[in-house]
C-alpha cells in the first residue's frame, strides 16, 4: 500500500471532516430547529446558517479545529502499516497549512505551540487490527469546549445502572453551555478508568441513526436521551428542548471491585470523515462521496 495514498487520503478526510457535518448530524439539528420554539430555535437557525457558509466558502465549520484523533482500522496484511502514522503526520502538517486548521497542538510544560497540529502523541492514532488487506481510516476533531467537559468516574458497583444514570445526567447539567450544546453523548462503563473513557470517546463516530444492537442498551440510550433533554440547557446554554442531539452506550466486563463509568461530549459541530483504502490503492471515501 502506498503511503504516499495514506496521506492523501488521510488529508482528504481532515479536510472534509471540518468542513462538513455527517449527514445524519446535519438532519438532527434540523429536526430539532423545526421542534424548538424562541431563543433555542434562534440559535439552531445560526448553526443551520454557520454549516451553509462553510460549505459555500469551503471554511471551517468551527474556528476550533480541534484536536486531531485519527482511528486506524488495518488488516493483518496490509503493507506499509509501520508508516501509516508517519503518513498521518504529513497529511495533519499539510492541513493546517492549506485547509487552514488552527494549530491546536500545545507543549504542556513550556505551553509553545508547534504550529502545525502536531507534537508528542498528537495527532493520536487509535489503532484496531482485523483480517483482511485494506486500511479504513477515520478522523475525528475534537473541540476543546466539549473535551473540557468529558468526565470518568468510578462509580458504587452496588448503584450498577441507576448509579449511572445520575452519574451522566449530573455531568450534563455540570457542563452546561461549556460543550456548545446541543450535544452528542459518548458513553462507557466498565474495563477500567482508561478503557471507559477511550469507548465512550469511540462511540461518537456511531451515526445518530445507529442504536445500540441490545435492546435493553438501546432502551437505556433513550431513557438517558430523554433526560437530558429534560434539563432545558438547550442549544448553546440558552434554554430549550434540545440540550442532545443523540446518546450513544457501550461497556466492557469490570472487575468485581470497580464500576468504572465515561462520559464523552462532542459539539454540535460533531466531526468525522471516514474513508477505505484498498490494497489496490483504489479509495472508497465513506462519509462524503469523493473518487479515490
Amino acid at each position: 500500500m502506498d503511503t504516499a495514498k495514506i496521506e492523501e487520503v488521510a488529508f482528504n478526510i481532515l479536510k472534509q471532516a471540518v468542513i462538513y457535518l455527517p449527514d445524519d448530524v446535519r438532519q438532527a439539528l434540523k429536526k430539532a430547529y423545526a421542534e424548538e420554539t424562541e431563543t433555542g430555535k434562534i440559535q439552531l437557525k445560526a448553526i443551520l446558517d454557520n454549516i451553509e457558509l462553510a460549505e459555500k466558502s469551503q471554511a471551517p465549520v468551527c474556528q476550533d479545529t480541534g484536536t486531531i484523533i485519527f482511528y486506524v482500522k488495518a488488516g493483518d496484511k496490509a503493507k506499509n502499516l509501520g508508516k501509516v502514522e508517519e503518513a498521518l503526520i504529513k497529511a495533519t502538517k499539510k492541513a493546517t497549512a492549506e485547509v487552514p486548521l488552527r494549530p491546536n497542538a500545545v507543549n504542556p510544560f513550556t505551553g509553545k505551540n508547534s504550529g502545525d497540529n502536531t507534537g508528542r502523541n498528537i495527532p493520536f492514532v487509535n489503532w484496531e487490527i482485523t483480517s483482511g488487506s485494506d486500511i479504513e481510516m477515520t478522523v475525528m476533531t475534537k473541540g476543546g469546549g466539549s473535551e473540557n467537559v468529558c468526565m470518568g468516574g468510578m462509580l458504587v458497583p452496588g448503584e450498577g445502572i441507576r448509579g449511572l444514570k445520575k452519574f451522566v445526567v449530573d455531568t450534563v447539567i455540570k457542563a452546561g453551555a461549556q460543550p456548545c450544546p446541543p450535544t452528542i453523548l459518548g458513553i462507557a462503563i466498565g474495563g477500567g478508568a482508561d478503557i471507559s473513557m477511550k469507548l465512550a470517546k469511540k462511540t461518537l463516530l456511531k451515526p445518530l441513526t445507529e442504536h445500540n444492537p441490545d435492546p435493553e442498551i438501546a432502551a437505556l440510550e433513550k431513557e438517558i436521551y430523554e433526560a437530558a433533554n429534560m434539563t432545558g440547557i438547550g442549544p448553546m446554554g440558552l434554554g430549550g428542548k434540545t440540550t442532545v442531539l443523540g446518546v450513544h452506550v457501550d461497556f466492557a466486563f469490570r472487575h468485581p471491585a470497580s464500576f468504572p463509568a465515561a462520559v464523552a461530549f462532542n459539539c454540535w459541530a460533531s466531526r468525522r470523515a471516514s474513508a477505505l483504502i484498498k490494497a489496490d490503492d483504489t479509495v472508497e471515501y465513506l462519509t462524503r462521496k469523493l473518487k479515490g
